[in-house]
């Protein structure tokens, strides 16, 4: 299963965050750097659409494990919440599409 592991302890703002998320998911250059930008990044992950470097197959699903989660919840809540919140959508994106969910969250 392919996964993506944040660093909990590295992410205490949003900067940190969408230089995280676009260095460990290869979003493109011309990343928005806001969490429309992100949902955007990873609604098409079984398409070919060059915004990520994964590219799933119909029943695998991408492992977002956030590494140091409770460090990470202590300096930047509403990141971790935004980032549930957001997997979520994705995954109700993939379900309307009638396909399977393609995120899943791990807080480790």
């Amino acid at each position: 299963m392919p996964t993506v592991r944040l660093n909990g302890e590295a992410i205490t703002s949003w900067d940190a965050f969408h230089d995280e998320s676009q260095r460990l998911f290869g979003f493109p250059e011309f990343y928005g750097r806001n969490m429309n930008a992100w949902v955007d990044c990873l609604s098409y992950l079984r398409d070919d659409d060059g915004m990520s470097t994964f590219r799933l197959k119909p029943d695998e699903v991408l492992r977002i494990e956030v590494q140091q989660a409770e460090h990470m919840r202590a300096q930047a809540p509403e990141i971790l919440d935004d980032l549930a919140f957001c997997i979520e959508a994705i995954n109700d994106r993939y379900a309307d599409y009638g396909e399977k969910p393609a995120l899943e969250l791990i807080l480790l």
